[in-house]
């Protein structure tokens, strides 16, 4: 239950777990002892991970957490002198009473460090940077939001309405897009469904802040809308009228605003290509897409024509190249598409020698999300997909994870390593740096 403390990267997800749960489970537990003379301890690992505690969790994650730690804790080295945590070891069943065990654990059990739930020491940093930030945010709250105060940021919105329509691009012209087009084929199509999403989204922006500036000019009455634009403005806020039309992203305003130019540059850049020639840019920075997904289908959709086989039977394979900067590949890969602009969360990447693939490893203190190279994505038989040595990595858009799940990925390990610990350090990679 401690990890829920370290946000997503602990539990993706908040669940009502509660001590009914724990009482159940022991009482389960001492049915079992009494009743058999082996424990049977693949039961109980199933019993309170897939059905007890398992029967709150809906995110397959954090079932993925929840039983890796009854795998490494429900064994029979449990009862001899386990290593349960730093100078904590698990007492000699044969030779503890009740309440020498008590006596054990309220003396010598360690305290709720990262360290104790098999994090890294940067989730605890995360946390309280994240609880820091929620207290200001609160604070903030309570600061007051009158209708003065509406009005006055209504008045002082001036300067930042003006900026942001001087920044904001024109939309991309779909009818000169289109005409370019030569075939239909699922690349062209991502392209142009993002090109229409980022025009709809550009749109909204564009109107709301002219409606704003009429406002403050006074050539419109000030209306609702108009003040918490405001308002959000001076908070350095995205308009929750903006997000809906946007994509997932913890960014503040201003910050949300350059990734949005940086986004309508690659769309732009990739419309402008000669599609008849190649309808992909070198790398694609995919966290700039509105939907990562669609594109990493249309990469399926592609091979799947190509070999003439069902959909259903293909999925992404990817592998991590030795390149940080998209400008020094040589060409397009020869199967599938090179992205960039992911990072690492709970783990961190260590480059390979030549042409080998270097392999996940712990992060430095202090970098919470370490920039992943360029990565080659493309697809394969579901039959032919190896996971020797790989660790099943998920990929979310933000570090909220949960909802913003976008693809599992095949992240290669050492040789001598194994998948426990970045399942229980909560290791993902992610597509935007919060």
């Amino acid at each position: 239950l401690g990890r829920r403390r370290f946000g997503p990267q602990g539990f993706s997800r908040v669940y009502p777990f509660n001590d009914g749960d724990l009482t159940i489970c022991g009482a389960v537990l001492m049915n079992y002892l009494s009743k058999y003379e082996y424990v049977p301890w693949p039961d109980l690992q199933y019993i309170f991970g897939e059905i007890m505690y398992g029967g709150h969790i809906t995110d397959q994650w954090d079932r993925r957490v929840t039983a890796t730690y009854l795998q490494k804790l429900i064994v029979p080295d449990l009862l001899i002198n386990m290593n349960l945590g730093q100078n904590f070891k698990s007492p000699d069943a044969s030779k503890f009473s009740y309440a020498q065990y008590v006596k054990y654990i309220e003396e010598r059990f360690p305290g709720e460090t990262p360290q104790m739930f098999e994090l890294h020491p940067n989730a605890e940093i995360g946390y309280l940077t994240n609880h820091s930030a929620n207290i200001f945010e609160g604070i903030r709250h309570l600061a007051g939001g009158s209708r003065a105060r509406g009005v006055s940021d209504v008045a002082g919105a001036r300067e930042s309405t003006q900026l942001l329509l001087e920044q904001l691009p024109e939309d991309l012209d779909m009818v000169e897009i289109r005409s370019r087009i030569p075939d239909m084929t699922p690349y062209i199509i991502v392209a142009l469904q993002e090109s229409e999403r980022v025009n709809v989204l550009l749109q909204e922006i564009r109107s709301s802040l002219t409606e704003l500036q009429l406002g403050i000019a006074g050539a419109l009455n000030v209306s609702e809308r108009m003040e918490e634009l405001a308002v959000d403005l001076a908070n350095n806020k995205v308009s929750d009228a903006w997000a809906k039309k946007a994509y997932a992203s913890l960014k503040p305003l201003w910050l949300w605003f350059s990734d949005l130019s940086l986004r309508y540059t690659q769309l732009s850049e990739w419309t402008k290509l000669d599609w008849a020639r190649g309808p992909l840019l070198r790398s694609t920075w995919v966290a700039g897409l509105f939907n990562p997904m669609s594109f990493l289908t249309a990469v399926v959709q592609v091979t799947s024509r190509a070999l003439s086989e069902p959909l259903d039977f293909m999925r992404i394979r990817t592998m991590v190249t030795n390149h940080y900067d998209p400008r020094d590949l040589p060409r397009h890969p020869e199967h599938g598409v090179f992205i960039h602009g992911l990072f690492m969360e709970g783990a961190a990447w260590e480059m390979g020698k030549g042409d080998e693939e270097g392999y996940i490893t712990d992060p430095k203190l202090k970098e919470l999300h370490p920039d992943m190279p360029v990565v080659n994505a493309y697809a394969v038989l579901e039959e032919e997909m190896t996971w020797d040595n790989m660790y099943h990595c998920p990929v979310f858009v933000t570090s909220q994870r949960a909802h913003t799940f976008v693809f599992e990925a095949n992240i290669r390990m050492d040789a001598d390593d194994t998948d426990t610990r970045w399942i229980l350090g909560g290791a993902s990679m992610l597509l935007s740096d919060d």
